[in-house]
């Protein structure tokens, strides 16, 4: 028979608090390990299968498909500006904020933008220089529109990985990507194109340099190429190798040169020029969108930045305040979170920072629901565990009833306040838009808050703070030994 944990972050949480002990046990012996060791040890106990079984997917900041038509792209724009007002009204002398206005009229320029950008990128020697100026002299004239071919920096080079993205994002501004290799893909290789194609990217894979393979060679991988790949595929000679030719004279004598083959490009060239020539509108359109969106998200992120610098001060004031209530008179951690105004009115509070209005009974609502959540993932009872644990090592502390369950209700309300916090900063940005809590989005973010705040140095200094502030009669000397039994 198979058992299914149901309560993942408690099981790893008694690993935390059997390693607190542990420390505190043998303090002598692994004293001299150092940090890296203790934090090896909680990470075993923390269970990284839970980690692994938990991973947040990444909310990506494109669309899934090309806008269609101007007024979607206008609309992304717009929005893109709303948050950046709502920046100015909330944080009017804010150091980025002429930057990002400076950026809405560029965006509406670039929806009337004719000239079309490509990127020719890839990795080092695979012959981007060389495609491009045969481009520019073999195919650019003939064209009805404007096309501005950039090279960017070789990936994959010696300089790592900050120049590999340097040279991404140079290419990820263009309308459309042509990455070159000269052979089958490497796994590298695989990898960035699935990352561009993920972001929706249009590109198109460029086997380049085919002629210095034989035949069935080249056939073959192409093949590989096109197997793999779900983007157009072409193989192209940007400058073939010479080859030698011999002729046969009526006197018998034999003559011998080396000739320079033509580019052989025809298949880029036409699939190119039918791309450009059927969605060029729609590629402008799609660059714009996104950067539209990356402009959003840069403001958000300014705008997160203020509201967190105004959020903590509040749930730092509450969580003490609920640790104060606890400490004086005890009563299960839950209830405390459930139940009492001090949680609820902190729901409020926050909400009103990230303009989320709640109402009170909204407010009572959601601090039931992240109650019940936080006794279902087994939070409650391992707070309760650890702290004790931490408090164990000093009489004076341990012995004081109300200081477990103070230190608790205050690490619980913390908790809470941090994780409607990045939830909050999930939300769209409008105003007084508070809707139905999404509760499944409420747990994943407590199990990542959770994760965040549980690592040895955290328990060490909220503990010691927590027990200042509830028992400011205790000398900190007195401290020494509970950071000992956790160092």
């Amino acid at each position: 028979m198979v058992v299914k944990l149901q309560r993942p972050i408690l099981v790893g949480g008694l690993g935390l608090s059997f390693s607190l002990w542990i420390l505190q046990s043998w303090h002598d012996s692994i004293i001299q390990l150092g940090e890296y060791s203790v934090l090896s040890l909680l990470l075993v106990g923390g269970g990284l299968l839970f980690l692994k079984q938990n991973r947040t997917k990444q909310d990506s900041h494109v669309l899934d498909s090309l806008p269609v038509d101007r007024e979607t792209v206008e609309s992304a724009i717009a929005k893109a500006e709303t948050v950046i007002n709502h920046l100015a009204g909330e944080a009017e002398n804010h150091h980025a904020l002429a930057a990002l206005r400076e950026k809405i009229p560029q965006l509406y320029s670039e929806l009337d933008r004719e000239e079309i950008h490509l990127a020719v990128t890839g990795g080092k020697s695979v012959g981007k220089t060389t495609l491009i100026e045969v481009l520019k002299s073999h195919w650019c004239p003939q064209l009805q529109k404007t096309v501005c071919l950039q090279e960017t920096p070789s990936l994959f080079a010696d300089a790592g990985e900050k120049s590999d993205a340097a040279a991404l994002t140079q290419a990820k501004a263009t309308d459309f990507i042509l990455f070159l290799t000269n052979g089958d893909l490497t796994d590298t290789e695989f990898q960035t194109i699935q990352q561009l194609q993920a972001e929706k990217h249009h590109l198109m894979l460029v086997f380049n340099k085919q002629d210095q393979y034989l035949v069935d060679e080249r056939a073959s991988i192409l093949l590989s190429l096109k197997q793999r790949m779900q983007s157009h595929v072409v193989a192209t000679s940007a400058s073939p190798l010479p080859v030698k030719v011999r002729k046969h004279n009526d006197d018998g004598s034999v003559q011998e040169w080396m000739e320079q083959p033509a580019p052989e490009i025809q298949q880029l060239t036409q699939q190119l020029g039918e791309t450009l020539a059927q969605q060029g509108q729609q590629l402008v359109w799609a660059t714009t969108m996104r950067k539209a969106l990356l402009l959003k998200a840069e403001a958000k992120n300014y705008l997160n930045g203020v509201r967190c610098d105004r959020a903590h001060p509040v749930i730092e004031q509450y969580q003490w305040i609920a640790a104060a209530a606890a400490f004086a008179n005890p009563v299960p951690a839950l209830d405390i979170l459930a139940t009492t105004a001090i949680n609820v009115q902190m729901i409020v509070d926050l909400g009103n920072i990230y303009q989320q209005k709640f109402s009170l009974e909204q407010a009572k609502t959601i601090a039931g629901e992240m109650g019940s959540l936080m006794l279902k993932l087994g939070l409650v009872e391992l707070s309760s565990k650890v702290i004790g644990t931490v408090l164990k090592s000093h009489a004076i502390t341990y012995v004081a009833g109300g200081a477990v369950q103070g230190v608790s209700a205050a690490y619980l309300t913390r908790l809470a306040g941090l994780s409607l916090i990045e939830y909050f900063q999930q939300q769209e940005v409008a105003v007084n838009s508070a809707t139905g809590f999404n509760v499944e989005k409420l747990g994943q973010t407590l199990q990542k808050v959770f994760q965040q705040n549980q690592q040895v140095v955290f328990w060490q200094g909220f503990v010691k703070q927590g027990v200042k502030r509830l028992l400011p009669e205790v000398a900190e000397g007195e401290l020494v030994g509970a950071e000992k039994a956790v160092g």
